[in-house]
């Protein structure tokens, strides 16, 4: 039995925007709707998307959730809409919370995501921006948690850039009290107000390590992760990224450093030989296309706690 917990009407634009048990309620939610084991109706709600940046399972997995639920998916593309022409945020948010029941944006500044929950009467869901991707966060925990059910067991090691997926994992994997190693160059670490609100969270604050050797980071871990080098908008950095992650991809020999156990994610697209290899990939330890599948099941969940 699930202890219901109400979190409607909230905007979720931070992993640290849910406490430890709201956290578990939503991945518990997510496992009984993967499971089929629920069926809730919200055939009157309509979700809006706003994305300013490219999507492929963002975009789908919010679309389908809806769909399960019963509710209605409005896209608004900003070259075809207003949005794209410069109509102020606060404009945009007003009119489009009397239209919608709630909106998942995916934009380049936190600040924007914030001004739209600021200026909208329904709530706001962070589909992405620079600084977090906490509905992935949410989606990898719940493939975690499928392969090692106590996340207090769970030594997570993240491969690359200190980028949004790495600030969302740390603020989450601070709330669940899981220990998570970052592994970057030096000068990539991710965010420094990030690392300090996880530290402010974590009972044990020696759980969160910075590293720049990724052997020593992987070392025993449960779970692999990594990500793109180059994120979306860094594409003139990419060839001194590629130069300066050099050492940091995900092959078997860095992976028969961890825990025999451990499992590997990627939260996609992915660019092979790159940040990891093909044959890590295909392998039996990857669960990178059932975490791309959990997208799914926990947006679904989140939708149903907002919505109900």
């Amino acid at each position: 039995m699930i202890k219901s917990i109400n979190i409607a009407n909230r905007n979720f634009l931070s992993s640290a925007d849910l406490t430890k048990e709201e956290i578990t309620y939503i991945l518990d939610l997510s496992k009984r709707f993967k499971k089929n084991e629920l069926n809730i109706d919200l055939k009157n709600k309509a979700l809006g998307l706003i994305f300013d940046k490219s999507s492929t399972r963002t975009r789908v997995s919010f679309q389908i959730a809806m769909a399960r639920l019963g509710g209605n998916t409005v896209d608004l593309n900003p070259s075809t809409s207003q949005i794209g022409r410069g109509e102020p945020i606060k404009d945009t948010a007003r009119v489009l919370s009397r239209y919608c029941d709630v909106l998942a944006i995916r934009t380049f500044k936190q600040s924007d995501l914030e001004e739209y929950a600021k200026w909208s009467t329904k709530p706001v869901i962070n589909a992405l921006t620079d600084l977090e991707h906490p509905c992935q966060a949410l989606a990898d925990f719940l493939t975690i948690k499928e392969k090692f059910p106590n996340f207090k067991d769970v030594v997570l090691t993240f491969v690359g850039d200190g980028n949004n997926v790495a600030n969302s994992i740390i603020l989450c994997g601070a709330l669940l009290g899981t220990e998570v190693r970052i592994a970057c160059p030096k000068g990539y670490e991710p965010n420094r107000a990030v690392i300090k609100k996880a530290l402010e969270i974590y009972d044990d604050k020696n759980l969160l390590k910075i590293f720049n050797d990724p052997y020593t980071a992987v070392s025993g871990a449960n779970v692999l992760y990594t990500d793109v080098w180059s994120s979306m908008g860094e594409e003139k950095k990419m060839g001194k990224k590629d130069l300066d992650f050099s050492g940091f991809t995900i092959d078997n020999d860095l992976v028969n450093k961890a825990d025999k156990d451990a499992i590997i994610l990627h939260c996609l697209p992915a660019y092979r030989s790159k940040e990891i290899t093909d044959e890590v990939i295909e392998s039996e330890k990857s669960r990178i296309f059932e975490q791309a599948e959990n997208r799914m099941h926990v947006q679904q969940a989140l939708l149903a706690s907002l919505l109900s």
